[in-house]
């Protein structure tokens, strides 16, 4: 899709408009639930610049690194991240170990920073999926515009799945209403007298990587190892964590509700 603003020297695109959306909104939940902990805010802020800042670079270099026959020949590529390619999964990765090292640094209760973070991040991950869109990537096989339009969907949609000659499947659109419906149950079971610390990331956990186990066996854009679709790998991965991780939380986690002291925090 062509530049929202082009002024020659510099173009916006609607792929970078639906990013910095994302974290923008998904910012501010996180530092709307961890002020209401008496969480510093230059803390929370200080600590979501590194971690979107090092989650972006993974997510770059993890879809380069599957896709190296093409930017092992065009290097400079690599810093077109506006035309797409950031892969999730690697953003993940590189986020957690700069927010462990940062918890770890500042001695404060690493699973109640994530469990803030999830809940701000899937709501990112559904605005972002719309950048998807507007690249005319992440979507499924080839479809019929009669199977678009018995979906119900409105027409910029349907005419934004019509790519090359052909209709596609909006899985970007499947990715983001789930994850969209992720975060509002997060927003409606945080503060209930059963959750306890890390039972929103644990969610988070199998949540998303139940879904997109299953959506990315219809993409048409996966990454790949060999025969292997690498996403599918890590979302299962992420679904035993979050078991394994409930299950750890169940018995020895405090309850999510108990505010933390600032002596606590150390922060």
């Amino acid at each position: 899709m062509d530049p929202v603003i082009n002024l020659g020297i510099i173009e916006i695109h609607w792929y970078s408009i639906c990013l910095f959306i994302a974290i923008l909104l998904g910012s501010n939940v996180v530092i709307k639930e961890a002020k209401k902990f008496g969480y510093q805010e230059n803390f929370i802020v200080n600590l979501l610049f590194f971690g979107i800042l090092f989650g972006i670079i993974g997510a770059r270099l993890y879809f380069v690194f599957f896709n190296f026959d093409y930017y092992g020949q065009h290097p400079f590529d690599i810093f077109k991240v506006w035309e797409g390619g950031l892969a999730i999964h690697g953003g993940i990765i590189a986020a957690l170990i700069c927010i462990l090292i940062y918890c770890h640094q500042n001695k404060v209760n690493t699973l109640k920073i994530l469990d803030f973070i999830v809940a701000g991040g899937i709501l990112g991950q559904a605005i972002g999926r719309w950048g998807n869109f507007f690249n005319g990537e992440a979507h499924g096989p080839v479809t019929t515009l009669a199977y678009l339009k018995d979906l119900g969907l409105p027409d910029f949609i349907i005419n934004g799945m019509h790519i090359g000659g052909n209709y596609y499947i909006p899985t970007f659109l499947y990715e983001s209403i789930w994850c969209l419906l992720g975060f509002i149950i997060m927003i409606l079971i945080r503060h209930r007298k059963f959750m306890k610390v890390g039972f929103l990331t644990s969610f988070y956990l199998v949540w998303y990587g139940f879904e997109r186990f299953f959506i990315e066996g219809l993409r048409t854009d996966s990454l790949m190892l060999g025969p292997i679709k690498m996403a599918q790998v890590m979302s299962i991965v992420m679904v035993i964590s979050g078991i394994l991780l409930f299950i750890i939380c169940l018995f020895k986690s405090k309850k999510y509700n108990e505010v933390e002291t600032c002596e606590e925090q150390n922060v």
